[in-house]
């Protein structure tokens, strides 16, 4: 019998839960039809009354309502909506300043730059050593003529967590609107919109054992916001573009499935994977140590390079990702590593680890043996230097 192959990667992508599967195939085999409203044909009413449940469904785990729930084609798309939408919206009438951090994601790190090239002004909020936004730095850089705030929940690579009440506190006392990306937090840790004073919030499906291509932005009532890609007049004129009913039911399911169950196995395999990594000599954890996502294990080894780690664990049946240039379209060190104070070093020889629905308890003794072994192998032959 082959040799089971260990998927650790799942703030990359999730396995789809059958599950979830099996409650999308209606949509795509039998109501099939354009979503409708009652005055349409049968299926496409019947259409309708499924993405609207969903919607009901999703909107309820964020405390929100039905009606603050837009769908979209998954996290990117939803924070490019929150923050252009909200700079169309804003732009011409508060001011073109925006404020950020420069350890966010890809979609607000670059729909940011993308709105400076069109006249708008970035600010970066400083953080400190474990990726944590300075909050004091963050009360003095908010202008009057600051439109948004737009500060992750939870970070993609090390699992840090933001103190997102805390943010949203200060961002209602300067006036100024609040999004936060929800992607990697989303089903994991509670935002409850009725407790967190937050305006807009991205969360997507595929990192739930959910499907891809579907996500959603929570805009709350009255934010102002505009619509920046052109089409139809679906989800509340925001979006233009046929609805992914499929996708929007297999989202609500996906979000069902979750347990707290489940999510406290996961952390318990994330304290175990970070123990035993941490024994390895000149190992590092990046991230911080209590405030940090319930799945995600990142540690840096010197004298070794994380592309090298990488393949090697993919020879041993395990796949893992990096934080080092090699594996970058961009050529380009972990702009979280570095944004946190990390060297190159730092940067090229960091690990990440994710543990999904699918992980055994035995693959956190696996991959600790396995990164043991591999990263003393690796430091034998390292050009980068010695143990010390």
């Amino acid at each position: 019998m082959p040799k089971r192959f260990i998927y650790l990667d799942n703030a990359a992508a999730t396995r789809l839960d059958e599950r979830v599967l099996e409650a999308m195939k209606p949509y795509f085999f039998e109501t099939y039809a354009v979503a409708t409203s009652q005055f349409g044909y049968s299926p496409g009413i019947e259409a309708k009354d499924a993405l609207e449940e969903a919607r009901a469904r999703l909107a309820a785990t964020l405390g929100a309502k039905p009606e603050e729930f837009v769908f979209t084609s998954g996290d990117a798309e939803s924070s490019n909506m929150a923050l252009k939408g909200v700079a169309l919206a804003l732009g011409t009438k508060k001011g073109k300043h925006i404020v950020t951090s420069p350890i966010e994601d890809f979609p607000v790190l670059y729909s940011a730059r993308a709105l400076e090239r069109q006249g708008f002004e970035v600010s970066y909020v400083r953080v400190d050593e474990t990726g944590r936004v300075d909050l004091d730095h963050l009360r003095e850089i908010i202008r009057p003529d600051t439109i948004l705030v737009s500060i992750q929940a939870a970070n993609q690579e090390i699992g840090t967590l933001q103190d997102v009440a805390a943010i949203g506190a200060i961002c209602r006392e300067k006036g100024t609107l609040f999004h936060t990306d929800a992607t990697h937090a989303f089903g994991r840790v509670p935002i409850n919109t009725q407790q967190v004073p937050v305006d807009l919030i991205t969360v997507t499906a595929h990192l739930i054992h959910g499907p891809r291509g579907i996500g959603g932005l929570y805009v709350r009532e009255g934010t102002p916001i505009a619509k920046w890609m052109d089409g139809g007049f679906q989800e509340f004129n925001l979006r233009g573009g046929v609805e992914n009913i499929p996708g929007a039911v297999g989202f609500a399911k996906a979000v069902e499935l979750i347990t707290e169950e489940e999510t406290a196995r996961l952390r318990t395999w994330r304290d175990e994977a970070i123990a035993r990594l941490l024994e390895i000599p000149h190992a590092r954890l990046n991230g911080h140590p209590v405030h940090r996502l319930p799945h995600n294990v990142n540690v840096s080894f010197r004298f070794v390079e994380g592309e090298s780690v990488l393949l090697h664990l993919d020879m041993r049946g395990f796949a893992v990702s990096t934080g080092s240039a090699c594996f970058s379209r961009s050529l380009e060190a972990s702009h979280v590593i570095l944004g946190i104070g990390g060297n190159h070093e730092r940067a090229h020889g960091s690990v990440r680890i994710t543990f999904g629905r699918y992980n055994e308890p035995e693959d956190v003794e696996a991959i600790a043996t396995a990164l043991r072994e591999v990263v003393e192998t690796l430091r034998k032959i390292s050009p980068l230097g010695k143990e010390e």
